[in-house]
């Protein structure tokens, strides 16, 4: 056996024997970039997320009150609004591994160091920090997305990455519950800080940059993925004019109203079935991490329907499952009293559209209509309407519940009518202004 191994060491393989290795080495490479970077973009969401397991606890616990969590939630929003617009432009001129990973580093430290305060003013600067390192994510996995993948299957292999969303949501949802039931609130900051540090090493592993950055090119397939580096000036043309295109514009908007019913769910859902139907907190996360799960079913197939059975359109499926959102967010909000099989049935719905919906509200119709080159400014432009409506949600929702609380026989009592017409509102008006991009055309 030894002595097999070393003749096959030294033995000089044929062109065509060492094109199929090469092909077989590219593909180990790509997909192992490709799934590093799914989980890595799914573990952001925890290190995102934590704070919406903890804020019934935090303010059962009197360290904060609901306006107070509004704000420390609209400071995340509004850094990471900016982040996305800004790092998106980053990213498309970035080594990707480098960019993606320390943002999850940096995300993964603030978690820790938020177990360890009851600050209102360090959690307000620190969860906004967070934001910018947050934003670092989202840009760099659609950047590496078109840098090692053929655009002809975009929306298919999009849609598996978009699922990192509710995979996140998801560990979240179940993990950092759990945590918080049996050692307090806390202890949700910390372990989602650990699993962001797991993340971060993930990432540094196994995911590359370019194939170029491996020193090959290694097929035709390669070839295809993998353009010569375009100059500073096409890169400045090419994001000029994705800030000059309506309909990406008009996509963001829409994208920042579905955000808007998007992060109400993934913010206020827990604290809504806590206080409104009386839901334990790991009952109530049980429920919200339904929705997660189902849409990593969403997102996963939204790619592969429009591209199989809509030749590449999203504006049918974009319009079916917009609806399906709002159909959803009726069964959750307006059918009175405890139902957990309602719930766990709107939940599904839920799901399934939020996920569809992130993948082609979120980016890829954007990302579709912009020039290959500058997939990360169209994503910024979408990314910092999208989260400063999720931001305005965040100060709105809590000024709305607070502002509709009252203290009963020593209990406090929420009306939450003035929610139920912002979050079903905002969800309808993301399908009417997706709308208005309908006949418009991919550029590939």
């Amino acid at each position: 056996m030894v002595w097999r191994k070393i003749l096959d060491f030294y033995r000089i393989s044929s062109p065509a024997e060492q094109a199929g290795e090469d092909k077989k080495r590219f593909n180990r490479v790509r997909w192992a970039t490709f799934l590093s970077a799914t989980m890595g973009y799914g573990i952001y969401y925890v290190c995102r997320l934590s704070m919406n397991v903890v804020r019934k606890p935090i303010v059962d616990a009197g360290v904060f009150t609901e306006s107070q969590l509004g704000i420390i939630g609209f400071c995340l929003f509004f850094v990471y609004a900016v982040g996305k617009l800004t790092n998106g432009f980053l990213a498309d001129r970035s080594n990707v591994k480098r960019f993606m990973s320390t943002g999850l580093l940096c995300s993964a430290l603030i978690n820790l160091c938020l177990g360890f305060t009851e600050s209102f003013y360090a959690f307000a600067l620190l969860w906004g920090l967070n934001g910018w390192f947050q934003s670092m994510g989202a840009a760099s996995g659609v950047v590496s997305l078109s840098r090692w993948f053929e655009p002809e299957r975009r929306g298919t292999y999009y849609g598996f990455w978009s699922a990192s969303h509710n995979i996140g949501e998801a560990l979240t949802f179940i993990t950092i519950a759990l945590l918080v039931s049996w050692f307090g609130w806390q202890y949700g900051m910390i372990g989602a800080g650990i699993v962001g540090l797991a993340g971060f090493l993930l990432l540094w592993i196994f995911m590359r940059d370019t194939p170029q950055s491996m020193g090959w090119l290694l097929n035709e397939s390669a070839k295809k993925t993998s353009e010569v580096k375009p100059k500073t000036e096409d890169f400045n043309r090419a994001q000029k004019e994705v800030l000059r295109n309506p309909a990406i514009w008009i996509l963001a908007l829409s994208s920042a109203f579905m955000y808007i019913s998007r992060y109400a769910v993934n913010s206020w859902g827990v604290f809504y079935l806590e206080a409104q139907k009386g839901y334990s907190t790991l009952d109530a996360s049980f429920i919200i991490s339904i929705s997660s799960v189902c849409g990593i079913i969403g997102t996963v197939f939204s790619g592969v329907v429009s591209d199989k059975f809509f030749g590449g359109s999203r504006n049918v499926p974009a319009l079916i499952f917009g609806l399906m959102n709002v159909v959803a967010l009726c069964l959750f909000l307006l059918v009175p009293g405890v139902h957990f099989w309602l719930d766990a049935v709107a939940m599904i719905l839920f799901g399934l559209g939020i996920g569809a919906l992130i993948c082609f509200l979120g980016g890829l119709m954007a990302v579709d209509i912009a020039p290959r080159n500058a997939s990360g400014a169209a994503l910024g432009v979408v990314g910092i309407a999208s989260y400063i409506g999720a931001g305005i949600q965040d100060v709105m929702s809590g000024v709305l519940i607070e502002g509709n609380k009252q203290v009963v026989n020593g209990t406090e009592v929420y009306d939450f009518s003035a929610i139920n017409c912002f979050w079903i509102g905002a969800a309808l008006l993301s399908v009417l202004l997706a709308l208005l991009v309908w006949n418009k055309k991919s550029r590939e």
